[in-house]
């Protein structure tokens, strides 16, 4: 469009007709405007230090000489300048090599790992078990107890403890043995836990396959893997009368048969919709549930506009526990050939390095016998309050002892 035109004689500027019809005058002149050139590639100007290729190609041919082909560009700079020769520099060396792709790795390096996912179901107790470590301080600096636990994946019951003043191989063979034996597990047992050294290690490994036991383990660097063992130490620690800090072995080892007496026979576990870890271990489910039915139908008969919802009823634990629930990727641990397990006997410790060997519950009892014995307390001041249990059937309790 042309807006310098004649009108009678007259010229009209430019301005006076971008103001009349409303137009910028910056859009008219970029319309005008003759296309520029497009801009040309420049590229670095070439350093007047560059060596040129028949001096690269020297440096390379030196590099590849056999007296220099395993050494770095450091040892080939000083070894050539201590006989009176100098190449390049030892940064341009560096350079030559990087442009000819000859600066990877030349040591072996491990490739990255993929680990799979563990995947593992209870159904009942003494399918699966998880066990790990944990550090307990003392009032010594730099000096811990070592507590090593053993609990039920289905009933979180614990099934086997001890405490130690180091993490060792031996001591959790014989943990594992005890605690079996005491259990009277049969093959097919599964063992998940991380991957600590005394996990990994092979005399554990040989015990459960001779015990028909197999393993599973957690992959590195991922806590949730093994998070029932996590969650249980947060409750151990977490709790009130908790010491943080024990003076001897012997007040870890007194608090702790206290705190695991508590946590299986007292413990209304939340996931376990508030039943103890006894009470599912030992299959009690259906007699407390009667009994806690009984009083919710007293209450309902009693006062049935409270329970706006209608008759309330008992809540049951899970029927199935999982650790990663089986997906795609994911894998179950299949169990080891069954050994004798008389090979286990082989395993020796040495006493003097467990400090108590635990079992809270036996395996084989009188089923008529008490289940529920009073328990002794070994702290000055009792951690919970010590009433006498109603007694139900069910196997016996008895504890082990390293001697």
């Amino acid at each position: 469009m042309t807006l310098d035109e004649q009108r009678d004689g007259e010229v009209i500027s430019a301005r006076a007709a971008c103001d009349a019809l409303d137009v910028s005058r910056a859009s008219l002149y970029r319309r005008h405007r003759s296309p520029s050139p497009p801009p040309r590639a420049r590229g670095p100007a070439p350093s007047p230090r560059r060596l040129d290729d028949t001096e690269r190609q020297h440096i390379l041919d030196t590099l590849h000489r056999p007296e220099f082909a395993d050494q770095p560009p450091t040892e080939v700079y000083a070894t050539l300048l201590g006989r009176g020769v100098y190449l390049a520099s030892i940064r341009t060396m560096y350079r030559v090599l990087a442009e000819a792709g000859e600066t990877s790795e030349r040591r072996n390096q491990r490739p990255p790992q993929a680990y799979a996912k563990p995947s593992l179901t209870a159904t009942a107790p003494n399918q699966v078990w998880t066990w790990d470590i944990t550090k307990l301080a003392t009032t010594s600096k730099g000096v811990f107890l070592l507590a090593y636990v053993i609990i039920d994946l289905f009933s979180r019951y614990v099934v086997g403890w001890l405490l130690a003043r180091k993490e060792c191989q031996h001591l959790a063979a014989q943990l594992f043995a005890e605690t079996i034996a005491r259990h009277g597990i049969a093959p097919g047992l599964q063992v998940h836990a991380d991957r600590g050294s005394a996990m990994k290690s092979d005399t554990l490994a040989q015990l459960l396959a001779s015990l028909g036991a197999s393993r599973s383990f957690s992959r590195p660097h991922v806590s949730d893997d093994n998070a029932f063992s996590e969650a249980q130490f947060k409750t151990l620690k977490y709790q009130p009368d908790y010491p943080g800090q024990f003076d001897s072995e012997l007040h870890g080892r007194a608090w702790l048969q206290d705190f695991f007496g508590w946590h299986n026979d007292e413990h209304h576990h939340a996931s376990l919709a508030l039943f103890t870890p006894a009470d599912v271990f030992y299959g009690r489910v259906e007699t407390v549930r009667a009994v806690r039915q009984a009083a919710l139908d007293a209450a309902y008969q009693a006062h049935p506009e409270r329970f706006s919802h209608g008759p309330p009823r008992v809540p049951m634990p899970p029927t199935a526990v999982h650790i990663n629930p089986l997906v795609a990727g994911a894998f179950s641990v299949a169990p080891a050939t069954t050994g004798s397990p008389a090979e286990a006997s082989r395993i020796l410790v040495d006493a003097d390095e467990a400090l108590a060997l635990r079992a809270p519950y036996g395996h084989a009892a009188d089923p008529g016998g008490p289940d529920l014995p009073t328990r002794t307390h070994h702290l000055s001041t009792p951690r919970f309050p010590v009433t006498q249990p109603q007694h139900v059937a069910g196997p016996a309790r008895t504890e082990s002892r390293l001697q």
